[in-house]
């Protein structure tokens, strides 16, 4: 600083910008002088304001050239600090003893799971289908009726149980989809263009025609999360 405060100030500024072009260039027999090198610009700013200010007289235009000049310089600083610490501040990446082979090779999200659905048993409800829950169903002018009293209309006298009784499908007219009653709540769905592919676990599986993947009930309800 005091060097610096003394020399005339288009001296200091070629030594600002030589400690500055030192730290910017990483030359390796400089590494070990960085923290001298950082402190030498922090302070020798300073000391070349000051020799400015009194080369340009002190009165009030020097003041106000000096503060624009100590503007520029500090924000200047700043970014080659802030350049300088780039690879502090970026976080380190956690390291691993484990070999590139093994990480390679090592399985990657959630085991896959094979779902084998078991084809629908369908029954005409004409001739008297059993209730898995009890009772029989009866069918008459396009209308179910199951053993407790509840009625499905417009639907085809075809009709799946699942294993439990928990679920039951009817298919709909002229091959426009399936109902699937909920039995556990009392709650039909009516799906159009969608026909019952198989059960799982007692769930029903759905497709839109031969060539697509059967889904699950919630994902054609849009229930996925659920």
């Amino acid at each position: 600083m005091l060097l610096l405060a003394v020399l005339p100030w288009w001296l200091g500024l070629p030594l600002l910008l030589a400690l500055a072009a030192a730290l910017l260039a990483e030359v390796s027999w400089l590494a070990d002088h960085a923290v001298l090198l950082r402190r030498g610009l922090r302070w020798g700013l300073p000391g070349w304001l000051a020799r400015v200010l009194l080369s340009l007289g002190g009165d009030a235009r020097a003041w106000v050239l000096t503060l624009l000049a100590g503007l520029a310089g500090f924000s200047l600083l700043m970014l080659l600090e802030g350049w300088l610490g780039r690879d502090r501040a970026r976080p380190s990446l956690p390291s691993s003893t484990a070999e590139w082979p093994d990480l390679a090779m090592a399985p990657i999200g959630p085991p896959a799971m094979i779902i084998e659905l078991e084809p629908p048993s369908w029954q005409d409800p004409r001739t008297g289908v059993p209730d898995p829950r009890g009772g029989s169903l009866q069918y008459s002018g396009h209308a179910l009726t199951l053993a407790d009293g509840t009625r499905m209309d417009g639907v085809e006298p075809r009709c799946s149980f699942s294993v439990d009784g928990r679920w039951l499908a009817v298919s709909l007219p002229n091959e426009q989809g399936v109902a699937m009653q909920d039995r556990q709540r009392r709650r039909w769905h009516r799906l159009r263009g969608w026909q019952l592919s198989g059960w799982h676990d007692g769930q029903p599986w759905l497709v839109r025609d031969e060539s697509s993947t059967p889904r699950p009930l919630p994902y054609v309800l849009g229930q996925d999360d659920a």
